[in-house]
Order: C-alpha cells, then sequence, then structure tokens
C-alpha cells in the first residue's frame, strides 16, 4: 500500500519544483526523489550525499559497475522500484541491457569479470543473510578485488539497502518503463544530489 505522506507535506518551493521537473521532464517526480524532500533535515539531505558519494564518488568500479550493484541488492531485496531504477540505469551506463538482465537471471552464468562477480555474489550473501564471513573477503579479494572496492561496493550495498527499505515501506509507485529511462538519463547526468 502506498503511503500519502509522499503527496503532501512539501514547502512551496518543493511543490514548485516538482512541478517543474514534471513540465521539463514529461514525467512525475518519483517518489524516490519524494522521499528526499519530505525530511531533508532528518534523512533527505544526508542520505543525497552518502548515495551520491557511493554511486558517483572517486572509485575503481565504474558507474555501470555501480548501477548493476544497485539493481542487484535491489532484486536480493525484490524491491520492484529500485530493481527497475537501476536495471534501467546500469543498462544505459553499459549501454549493454542484456549483460545486466544476465546478471539478475544467474550471476554465476552472466557475462562478467571474476572480480565484479566475486563482489556481487559476496553483496548477495550480506544483503540476504546480514553478515559476510572472512572466508567471503578472501574469495573476494582472491579475485583480484582492492579493500577500497570492497569498500565501495558496501557503501552501495548500504545505500541501496535503505533505499529498498524505504522504497517498500512508502510503496513507491512503479513508474512506465519511459519514466524509469527518464530518470536512468537523469542519474547519469546528474547524479544523486
Amino acid at each position: 500500500m502506498r503511503l500519502d505522506v509522499l503527496d503532501r507535506g512539501y514547502g512551496l518551493g518543493t511543490k514548485l519544483l516538482f512541478v517543474l521537473i514534471r513540465l521539463f521532464s514529461g514525467h512525475p517526480v518519483p517518489d524516490a526523489a519524494k522521499v528526499t524532500f519530505y525530511r531533508p533535515d532528518f534523512y533527505g539531505a544526508r542520505a543525497k550525499e552518502f548515495t551520491h558519494a557511493a554511486m558517483r564518488g572517486p572509485s575503481d568500479w565504474s558507474v555501470g559497475d555501480r548501477e548493476l550493484m544497485a539493481a542487484y541488492v535491489s532484486a536480493v531485496n525484490e524491491s520492484a522500484f529500485c530493481i527497475r531504477a537501476h536495471t534501467a540505469t546500469a543498462s544505459r551506463a553499459y549501454q549493454d541491457a542484456p549483460r545486466v538482465a544476465a546478471v539478475l537471471a544467474d550471476l554465476e552464468s552472466a557475462p562478467v569479470a571474476e572480480p565484479l562477480r566475486a563482489t556481487l555474489r559476496m553483496l548477495g550473501t550480506l544483503t540476504r543473510e546480514g553478515t559476510v564471513g572472512a572466508e567471503d573477503m578472501r574469495e573476494v579479494l582472491a579475485a583480484g578485488v582492492s579493500p577500497q572496492q570492497v569498500r565501495d561496493a558496501l557503501a552501495v550495498c548500504a545505500a541501496f539497502t535503505v533505499t529498498n527499505r524505504l522504497a517498500d515501506a512508502f510503496g513507491f509507485e512503479l513508474l512506465s518503463p519511459e519514466g524509469f529511462e527518464a530518470g536512468a538519463r537523469y542519474l547519469l547526468k546528474r547524479g544523486y544530489r
């Protein structure tokens, strides 16, 4: 059930911004954006800063890799809105929708490099079980992933585990395929600010 709190409680400036976004994009403001404007002092400003750093900050992982991590974590969490949003964004970043779909369908047979596969496997374990052990980390490091890349991947996982929970708790409305594509274009151009 969608909570209607995302449709009210905004100041005049934010309401005007939402109208302008709809006017220029041709699509309504996604609930993922609305939640960051609802209580910016409590959640929104900090969440945008953390997520932008995880997804667009300096990293040896490409933007496509990090968007794929977000889609993968969302798939493990079964968060419909986030799966579609980050599948669209990863597909656009890579310019390779079949590759993204293959990872989400079957990680072990998907056409990805072993460091990314090992990292996604570890993120899946962490997301499902809430913990990873030393053996999980040894496997990731043995696949050629640096400790900094592990930290970067864990930041993506943290950001999207929280976002997945919010999406499901608030009942984020699913967009049309065109709406998700518009969102993907925006995220690749502007990031998570």
